[in-house]
Parts: structure tokens; sequence; C-alpha cells
């Protein structure tokens, strides 16, 4: 039996899937009691330190889980719920953290993208039963922007390199802990967890760590979710955003079933995107809570929601808010959620003001999740001009000219599906995202989606320029080789597809193999 501390914010769920798809019972601590009785107890930590231990001193946790720790009984923290065991964190230097391991929670310092998100792999420094049958160079899934400073060697299990090692992985007798997350690594996570539930496996350091890890590019499977005319959920796909084909909505396939392919072939994220949006349904019943929770059960890689992010009140007069509707996503299987045409809404409001207010969903959620929960959707068209005197935007000049030969040309954001054009430009949108707390761009292209032209270069380079979070390509891929262009003219560290991946024009185990050799994957 397997004990789960469920502070009560953020994924456990996936958590719950991968232990119980090993066959192992779990339940749920409620009560400080619970946690002292556990046989062997997982802390899957999500968001931010500060949040994290207020919840556990307000629910009285803390000295049932030091009792826990001081038992020798077997514990695995993951992410945040490792961290904690350090004494404090630059992300909250008010809050202590449990203090059993010396040293400190940092912020990353690097010429690089923060937050480190993606597959990396990692350097084991002691013999440990977590790793057994591994072969050390397995990539695991990480989503952090802060990580622990031990100072204390001998408790350093693995470490990653991202700009300089850190710690990945810690031991201290029969308490272990991550910073990447096992329960979404595919089967290499499965593995560990398998390991650290059944216990008494050979310790060993596996044969094949490298002697520097590398963050590998992603391959994302994008799935466009919407209610066809019938009512029933489907995944389609638009030509420049029109999803209808002879009137009727274009079906490729049904979401929790096309996840499931894309899981197997090798994706390295899953993200859907809800374009219905939902209305007046009450949260409960939303269409898309039932996808992720369907999905998270067999697939066992990160799960990004978008759609509908944002306050919102019922055909039943209760009124939600946008914190409210990420929170029912997390808790349903999602890790990220991705907010469109709201953060539109939210940089206008902020451009005319000067200031944020801190209300908006993007504050909120990342303060409470942390910022590599939030990912911003942006869907912007070309608008060409003569002369970057001709507009207050972001301009560039460009190798695509316009149709009157213009030169110069910004990137519009746009909201409703590309249907309403907005008078703020991709570059300001993506900056002011980031500084409000947002983690991640989702960039997509009015211009080149459905078009298989390969991906618009010049705006990724835009806004990657601008920014210092990380940036997924979106829109255009029609073969292989626009993935390669991608990574090779850009600093991107991931890039999606939708169509060609839904009509096996291009598989993703046929991605992988074009780019071996030319850029860091995971196989």
């Amino acid at each position: 039996m397997i004990t789960l501390l469920d502070y009560g914010a953020g994924n456990v769920r996936s958590v719950t899937n991968a232990i119980e798809k090993l066959g192992e019972r779990i339940t749920v601590a409620q009560t400080g009691r619970d946690i002292l009785n556990a046989e062997k107890l997982v802390f899957p930590g999500v968001g931010n330190f500060g949040s994290v231990m207020q919840i556990l001193r307000q629910k009285q946790f803390v000295e049932p889980l030091l009792g826990y720790l001081g038992s020798g009984r077997p514990f695995l923290g993951i992410c945040v719920g490792m961290q904690a065991l350090f004494e404090g964190s630059d992300e909250a230097p008010a809050e202590r953290g449990l203090g059993i391991l010396p040293g400190r929670v940092k912020r990353f310092d690097v010429a690089l993208a923060v937050p480190h998100i993606g597959w990396n792999g990692i350097g084991v420094k002691q013999p440990t039963d977590l790793f057994d049958t591994l072969q050390g160079d397995e990539k695991f899934y990480f989503v952090h922007s802060y990580h622990a400073v031990a100072d204390d060697p001998k408790v350093v299990l693995a470490t990653t390199d991202y700009g300089y090692p850190f710690v990945s992985a810690v031991q201290k007798g029969s308490i272990q802990g991550t910073q990447f997350h096992p329960e979404k690594s595919g089967a290499s996570g499965l593995t560990l967890l398998e390991n650290f539930i059944r216990q008494g496996c050979g310790a060993a350091i596996p044969a094949k760590c490298p002697p520097q890890t590398r963050l590998a590019k992603r391959i994302i499977a994008c799935l466009d979710v919407r209610a066809n005319d019938r009512g029933d959920l489907v995944v389609t796909k638009g030509d420049q955003y029109d999803v209808r084909e002879d009137g009727n909505v274009r079906n490729l396939g049904k979401p929790v079933e096309l996840a499931g392919r894309y899981f197997e072939e090798g994706a390295d994220e899953i993200t859907f995107l809800n374009i219905t949006g939902f209305r007046d349904f009450p949260l409960e019943d939303m269409p898309m809570i039932e996808v992720l929770k369907e999905t998270s059960k067999h697939v066992f890689v990160p799960l990004t929601i978008g759609g509908g992010i944002r306050d919102y009140t019922d055909k039943n007069g209760r009124t939600y808010t946008a914190l409210q509707v990420a929170a029912e996503y997390f808790r349903s299987g999602a890790d990220k959620i991705s907010i469109g045409s709201e953060a539109v809404d939210v940089v206008e409001a902020v451009l005319k003001t000067g200031q944020p207010t801190g209300r908006s969903a993007i504050e909120q959620i990342s303060h409470v999740y942390g910022n590599q929960a939030v990912v911003i959707s942006i869907d912007p068209r070309r608008v060409y001009v003569d002369s970057p005197d001709q507009t207050p935007h972001a301009t560039i000049e460009t190798a695509i000219p316009g149709p009157r030969g213009q030169r110069y040309c910004w990137f519009q954001c746009t909201v409703k599906g590309g249907r309403e054009g907005r008078d703020v430009d991709a570059v300001t949108l993506a900056r002011t995202c980031e500084k409000l707390g947002a983690g991640e761009i989702l960039l997509n292209c009015i211009d080149r989606d459905g078009t298989n032209r390969g991906f618009d270069i010049e705006l990724i380079n835009a806004v990657k320029q601008s920014v210092s979070i990380p940036v997924i390509a979106s829109s255009g891929a029609g073969c292989e080789a626009h993935f390669a262009d991608v990574f090779e003219q850009t600093d991107v560290e991931s890039a999606l597809a939708a169509g060609i991946f839904h009509r096996r024009e291009v598989p993703i185990s046929a991605v992988k193999a074009f780019l071996k050799g030319k850029v860091e994957i995971r196989p």
C-alpha cells in the first residue's frame, strides 16, 4: 500500500494513475495520523514552494511528516516534494522548509530559458536501488525554475546539467527524492516508481550515465478538440483556423484514442486545445475534464490543456474564477494550462494602465502553481508596412515581401480563433506575459496554419529573442525537414504539429528518426 501526500494543489492524478498501473494500491493521506501510519509515502509537490509549505502548515501536516521522515520508512519526494526536504527556498524566503537535508533551493542563474522544461538526462553519483535495471542514458521530464543546492554532497544521488550541474535526485537512508517527474517520464519513469514500490532491488550506478547531460528538443502533438454538429467531442484541424470541410466539422479521431497513439509513438508532450470553448457548463460537467481524466490513465508524458481558462458564470448562476477552472484541470490530470484570447485582454489592460492588477489569470495561477504551469498561446498574423515608422509595433525586415512588395511587417495578435485582430503585437504580448508570470509561449501562426510550408522562422526568432522563457514553435510543419529547420535556425526548445500527425502523413517516429544526429532528442 502506497500513501499519497496530497496537499490539495496540482496534478496528483498522474502519480496515482502511474502507481495503480504498476498494480499497487494507493490511499490518500487525509490527516496527520494517515501520514504517520503510512508504509510507504509519496509526496508529489507541484507549484510554488511557499504555497506548498503554507498548505502543509495549515493542514497540520508538518509535524506528522517530520515524524514519518524520522521513522526509517520509504519516502519519495517529487519536484517541490523533494525541494521541501531542504531548509528553505529563494522562491519564498520567508517560508521554512522541512530541514531534513542541509541546503537551500535557488533559482537557475543561467543564460538559458527558465523554467528548465523538457527531457534531460541524469548522472548518478552513488549506488541506489531507485534506478535498478535502467541503463543510465534515459531522459526524464523536468519542469522547474528552482533547484536544490545541497550542503552535504553525501545526499546527492544524481545531478543534471542545465548551464551548470544541479541536484536532480537525493537520497538519505530511506528518504529519496527526484527533481524530475517520474510519473511523466514514460517507461523509464514507471520503472523508477516500480523500484521504489518494490524496494530491495540491487543498489548500483547505471552503466551508461553520461559525463554531461543534454536537454532534448521536444516534439509535441497538438489535438484541437471541439464538439461536432452531433455534440460529440472530436479532434479536428483547420486550414488557417477554418475547421469545416463540406459544411461539417473535420473529424480526425477521438481525443483520448489519439493521445494514446501519440504516447506510444514517442510524443514528448501532448496538448489539448478546446476550441469549442465551454459557455455555460457547470465546472464539474465540462467535457474536457473527462478527456483529461481518461487520458492520464494511459499517457505518461506531460499534458497541457487550453481553452476557457477564465472567469465565467454557468447556466445555474454560479461564478467560477480562472484559478478554480485551472485547479479543476490540474486535478483531472493536466500539468500545464494554456491561456489564449484571455491573455490578449490582460495585456491590453496592462498596456493601458501601465501596471498589472495582480488579479489576472496569469498572475493568480502562476502564484499558486508556479510559472512553469502557465503557457501563453499566441495566434498572430502578419501585417505589412512600408516602413517601421508607419506603426508603433515591433517590426522586422522580412525576406517574404507583402502583396505590394512591402519589406517590413509586424505580427498582430488575434482572438476568437483568428477572426478578430487586436492592436497588440506578438513580441509585446510575449514580453508582458512573461513579466506577469507566464512560463512558456506557444507560438502559433495564422499565415502558416495548415499550409505545410514550414514554420515561420522570422516570427519565431522575433519572439524567442525577446523573452527568456521557453518557446514552442507551431503552425506550418509539413515534413520531417521542417522540424530540423526550426531547431537549427532558431533557439526554440520544442516544436508542435497537429494535422500531419493526425492524418499519419508524417509519423512522430519519422520526425525523431530524421532529427537523430542533428539535434538532441529523446529516443
